[in-house]
């Protein structure tokens, strides 16, 4: 049987009970939220009483934390040491949420090269696995490739789960940031080439999640712009070759597109992803 759970990143704004709320609202499947701020080095923790009321009403749904986006593997030493710490305290989080995982960015090189960051990144997210529970998966998601982006190639991404060699280190393919980073995966050919890098770089069985976003941007443009479902780059069309490809098989879908109101992942995003698995029955 193919199971394929459609979802979205949803807010937890007056507490993480909420996204629960949230979640119903648009008829997501599975979810990812923050754990906190974003934007922010200080973590706050989630109220007891709300992690208890998240607890008892998410049942089965799938979840995943994102982190901050202010991680960056390829920093200095005091900016590594944040990193770690944040990393620490979202995988703490995941477990304490029963999450799946933390998903996250790797930051940039700045123009050092990879190869010039790649010890400091290893050894970096070997002290996050060393000192986080042992059922949290850390997930590396890829970047859309500009301005030396850690892991905007599934070669660099390869190279660090190679040398780390570790099976809660995982991968999170985001479509747009795929297509921004010159892989077109939009067409049935290219995807299957794709396919075939990510199983020789990668290994299939390391892919957790996917975050469904269609591009404002053409291929190869290096620009992390997402768009609607069907109003993009890769369109409807591209997303029926995507969710039919085995790749993708039993892999939750996220959305975090811009949502028709400007308000984020909405019903209306979520329904036409639905639609296009139903043209190849696949049931939730």
């Amino acid at each position: 049987m193919y199971i394929m759970k459609i979802g979205a990143h949803v807010s937890t704004a007056g507490g993480v009970h909420n996204a629960v709320q949230n979640a119903l609202a648009i008829e997501a499947e599975c979810i990812q939220i923050f754990a906190s701020s974003p934007r922010a080095w200080a973590f706050k923790s989630q109220d007891s009483g709300s992690v208890d009321k998240f607890l008892n009403q998410i049942n089965n749904t799938p979840v995943f934390l994102h982190g901050s986006y202010l991680i960056n593997l390829g920093g200095d030493s005091q900016l590594l040491q944040k990193s770690i710490t944040s990393l620490v305290e979202h995988m703490h989080a995941a477990s304490r949420l029963k999450a799946k995982g933390v998903i996250f960015h790797c930051g940039s090189h700045k123009g050092a090269g990879f190869e010039a960051i790649f010890e400091q990144a290893v050894n970096c997210l070997e002290t996050v696995l060393e000192q986080t529970p042992n059922e949290t998966l850390l997930i590396i998601e890829n970047s859309a490739g500009a301005g030396g982006q850690i892991g905007s190639t599934l070669a660099e991404i390869g190279q660090l789960i190679s040398k780390i060699d570790n099976p809660r280190l995982n991968v999170c393919i985001d479509t747009q940031h795929t297509i921004a980073s010159g892989y077109d995966i939009s067409k049935p050919e290219t995807l299957e080439s794709f396919a075939d890098e990510f199983e020789h770089e990668i290994g299939i069985n390391r892919l957790v999640a996917v975050h469904a976003n269609d591009s404002k941007t053409e291929l190869g443009s290096g620009k992390d712009r997402h768009e609607n479902i069907g109003y993009g780059y890769i369109g409807d069309n591209g997303f029926r070759n995507i969710l039919r490809h085995e790749l993708f098989t039993n892999i939750p879908f996220i959305l975090e597109v811009p949502g028709i109101e400007g308000n984020g992942p909405d019903l209306a995003n979520i329904n036409r992803l639905k639609k296009i698995r139903e043209e190849f029955s696949l049931p939730e």
